[in-house]
């Protein structure tokens, strides 16, 4: 309906316009006792001086209206499009609700999946060296009175399989919560992470203030492995990571100099990046057109 009544009144008035335009210089054609139309309507056109002198100031006026009008309306026209086409709050609470149980679910499978491979390298690894020490350390007790060789081998045995025990749980628990995070904060962490990164890498840090852990988690991994897939993937010489705190959002930005073309359906880094911070109600846009650059956009929520 809008539409409709905003389209007759620029039709009106660009009309008009055009067709003084067209029938000025043909007023003398047309039938005896014709009068002007518009804003000059009632007044008879007998000449050559009414008809440019009222043609030109509706040409005028009617132009001056268009060009004032149209913009207007079509700004008017698209705030009553946007209010009557969004979604209601109700509906954006609903499809909130239903993108944070969706990803609630994908982090409660991650969790899982993530804890049964936690499982898995301390069975397997750290719980293996340590019976293999426990067996050693027995087997010196036993030796100790009559094979001191023996027993100083053996304790040499445990102590290397020890210092590769502390090695592999060092490594697992970096994987769960890097003690760079607890140790220097998310800032510092970065900048080890940005020191040890493969490509050349530049950050702009603002001042973060007090972040909760899981947030600092979530940011940390992001970045990790944004730059891993920089250096593994998209051919990039630098990197730039950008972050930075306006309220109560946590903003971050990762920028490489690659060839672009991130797909999100080959390999698990990026849906990983995006199932982490959706779990947190954040939100995650990826720009990487064919050539490049490939910037990854993430805002966290980091209120108290």
């Amino acid at each position: 309906m809008t539409s409709l009544v905003f389209g007759l009144v620029v039709v009106l008035c660009a009309g008009n316009a055009v067709a003084t335009a067209i029938t000025v210089p043909l007023w003398w054609a047309l039938p005896a006792g014709t009068r002007a139309g518009g804003f000059a309507a009632g007044v008879p056109l007998s000449g050559w001086g009414t008809a440019l002198t009222l043609g030109t100031a509706q040409i005028v006026i009617f132009a001056a209206l268009t060009y004032w009008l149209v913009p207007l309306l079509a700004r008017l026209h698209a705030r009553i499009c946007v209010a009557l086409l969004s979604p209601s709050a109700t509906e954006r609470l609903a499809q909130r609700v239903e993108t944070l149980t969706e990803t609630r679910a994908d982090a409660m499978n991650a969790h899982g999946a993530e804890l049964r491979r936690i499982e898995r390298d301390l069975h397997d690894g750290t719980q293996a060296r340590l019976v293999a020490i426990a067996m050693r350390l027995g087997l010196a007790r036993e030796s100790l009175s009559e094979d001191p060789q023996t027993v100083a081998r053996l304790l040499e045995e445990a102590h290397e399989s020890t210092e590769e025990a502390m090695a592999e749980l060092r490594v697992v628990i970096r994987t769960i919560y890097p003690p760079v995070l607890a140790d220097r904060g998310l800032a510092g962490a970065l900048a080890a992470l940005g020191a040890r990164s493969a490509i050349d890498t530049t950050l702009d840090i603002g001042d973060l203030g007090t972040i909760p852990a899981a947030v600092e988690a979530v940011a940390y991994f992001t970045i990790a492995e944004a730059l891993t897939n920089a250096a593994k993937h998209s051919q990039a010489t630098r990197t730039a990571v950008r972050v930075a705190r306006d309220g109560d959002r946590l903003s971050i930005e990762v920028t490489d100099d690659g060839v672009g073309g991130a797909d999100e359906t080959l390999g698990t880094g990026i849906a990983g990046i995006r199932h982490r911070v959706l779990a947190l109600d954040g939100t995650v846009h990826i720009h990487s057109p064919s050539g490049g650059p490939t910037t990854i956009t993430v805002s966290l929520a980091c209120g108290s």
